[in-house]
């Protein structure tokens, strides 16, 4: 005779394996439906102004606002698994010195397929800012997403890109 304790123990014990083989198929079955979504992404302007910076006071540098018009549709990427898309536009381009800068300009979160159709026209929503003395070469835009899953591993991929690098323009005075 079992007492009521190994019972209940080998019910849990059992339950829990099921739990767990059920969530492995789940993050399994997400690498089944690969998705490619596509958008374009367009530039409409770039200026670049003078300022300070906020910490110190004494020290110049410049500031870039990018409007921008972003059509895409991330429909595909919404299946049984996935809770959210991470939606960001970056801009990548080398300072003075040769180092690769990527800074994040504008990001948006997409909770479900109706609102995965996107028709954004808009500015930058954080500051675009050299820390060297002046923006120079030209840079490049992507705009990337990342799905987040209710179980298994996040995903990244890259839904628009510019055609052409955009070049910063000359700093206005304001």
């Amino acid at each position: 005779m079992h007492t009521n304790y190994a019972r209940i123990s080998n019910i849990s014990a059992t339950l829990s394996s099921c739990m767990m083989a059920l969530l492995a198929a789940i993050a399994l079955s997400s690498f089944l439906f690969t998705a490619d979504p596509k958008g374009d992404l367009h530039v409409a302007s770039v200026q670049v102004v003078p300022g300070n910076a906020r910490r110190y006071a004494n020290k110049h540098q410049e500031f870039a606002f990018v409007n921008f018009n972003v059509t895409a549709d991330l429909s595909p990427l919404f299946n049984w698994n996935t809770k959210q898309v991470f939606l960001y536009l970056g801009a990548e381009y080398t300072n003075k010195q040769g180092v690769v800068n990527e800074v994040v300009i504008w990001d948006k979160i997409v909770r479900n397929k109706e609102d995965a159709r996107l028709d954004v026209s808009g500015r930058n929503k954080y500051v675009f800012r050299e820390l060297s003395t002046s923006f120079n070469p030209p840079a490049n835009y992507t705009l990337k997403y990342n799905v987040m899953p209710y179980v298994g591993v996040l995903t990244y991929g890259e839904a628009a890109r510019t055609l052409e690098p955009v070049a910063f323009p000359q700093q206005h005075q304001l």
